[in-house]
Parts: C-alpha cells; structure tokens; sequence
C-alpha cells in the first residue's frame, strides 16, 4: 500500500515537471522518476515474493509437525502462528500466547496488579492460577535468562493458589522437526525449576495443545490441572525423549 503510493507521487511528480520545468529539466526529471518507479515496484515485488515463500514455509513446517492438512489453518491465523512459533519479538511472542490461552477457553490477564509477571492465566471453575513468564530463545534457555529471574521475584509476590509457569519459543531458528531432538533447558535450569516448584513448557507444545484441544482428543483444562499439580521442571517428564512432542502422554477427554 505505501509503495503504491510512492509509485503514485513519483507520477505526479514526473507530469507536474513536464508541464512546469524548464527545458532542461523536462527530460531528466520524468527520466529519473521513471527509474525511482521501476525500483519502488522491484521492492514491492520482492516483498511478495518473500511474503509467498515464508507463507509457503510455514504451511510446510506445520504440516510436517501436525501431519495434517496445513490448508486448514486460515491464512489469518499464520501470524499468529508465526508470533508463537518463529517469534521476532518477545512482545508479539507474549500476545500469541495471550491469544492461544484466551481461544482455548482460560481466564487471562496482564497481570496488572503483579510486578514480575507477564500473564495471570486461571483455569475455569477451579482456584488454580499460574503466574507465567513467557521468553523465546534462539537455543536451550539457560538460568541467567532475565525471565528466570522475574519468575523468582515472581515466586515472592504470587498468592498461596498461584503457580510459576514459563512459557518459551525455544530454538526459534530450527525447523519444527529438529526442536524435538535437542535440549529445551539447561540442566542447571532444570535443578532450578524442580527447587522452586515452577513448570515448563514450549509454544510448539502450547500449539499442539490448542490443536488437539479444538480437535476434541484432549481435556485442556486437565492438562493443566497436571502442570499445576507437577512438581517442577519440563512437563511432562515421562515420555517426551521418545516422541515428538509430550502430546502423546495426555489422556484424552
């Protein structure tokens, strides 16, 4: 749309100085708009070009991890899915989630009442409440991270029914079938989360969360009811070496 109208003033610029330019100037002038107008349009070109490929990526990558037809996730949604799972910033990282959460049926907030929390996040019709902290990383996430740190100061402030919950886009750069076969966490991180009672989980495991929840194959609520109640660390332990994803341990409804 701006290009557009760059390509548009050009124009104009290119009639008015032929009607109003001395001589001199009636040939360079539309010349040279002319030229700015071949580049501008070139750029618009490449831009749809790069916007049809990571499309064409994207459908590509959530095929391969859903075995399903890509086709049926609506191209409005890829944004959404491109913020969870190849995030470009933490705040859009932070709304995707904000919306997954919000899509699957939980009471969200902005945690507007807590200093060191992203999102307040409340299982319907139960007490049990999670304090989440939400990150991307573009390798295993590490103790040091500046989110880790807010999760404590977070573990000082929260409320006796309040749980820590980090949510991480991790190795945001690996296609989705790599991201199983490598450490999510650092072993230091792990011991933390243990000793804290704080749980972790990835978007790529949220996502496939959410499909499977519309999908009908499993009780999201309980799942989470799971991560409240789980001691600390990766959830789910058990199970998550030797498959895609922790799916695959959940009960259905």
């Amino acid at each position: 749309m701006m290009l557009g109208l760059i390509q548009l003033l050009f124009a104009v610029f290119a009639i008015y100085s032929v009607l109003k330019f001395p001589e001199g100037l009636k040939l360079v002038v539309p010349l040279a708009c002319l030229i700015a107008m071949l580049v501008v349009s070139r750029v618009e070109k490449g831009k749809s070009e790069k916007k049809t490929a990571r499309m064409s990526f994207l459908h590509s990558e959530i095929d391969k991890a859903s075995k399903k037809e890509s086709m049926a996730i609506k191209d409005q949604n890829f944004f959404l899915v491109e913020s969870l799972l190849w995030p470009k910033s933490e705040l859009l990282l932070i709304d995707a989630v904000h919306s997954i959460f919000k899509d699957l049926g939980f009471k969200i907030a902005g945690g507007i009442n807590y200093q060191f929390v992203d999102r307040i996040v409340k299982i319907p019709e139960t007490q049990m409440v999670f304090g989440i902290q939400i990150l991307m990383s573009e390798g295993e996430v590490e103790g040091n991270h500046p989110k880790i740190n807010r999760a404590l100061q977070f573990e000082k402030e929260k409320r006796e029914n309040e749980k820590s919950l980090i949510i991480a886009s991790t190795h945001i750069h690996l296609p989705l079938s790599e991201r199983s076969q490598v450490s999510q966490i650092s072993k230091e991180l792990g011991s933390f989360l243990i000793r804290h009672n704080m749980s972790f989980i990835t978007t790529h495991h949220l996502y496939e969360l959410c499909q499977k929840a519309k999908g009908g194959e499993i009780d999201i609520f309980g799942f989470f009811e799971k991560v409240y109640s789980h001691s600390g660390g990766t959830f789910p332990l058990k199970g998550a070496a030797n498959s895609h994803s922790p799916l695959f341990d959940l009960p259905a409804q």
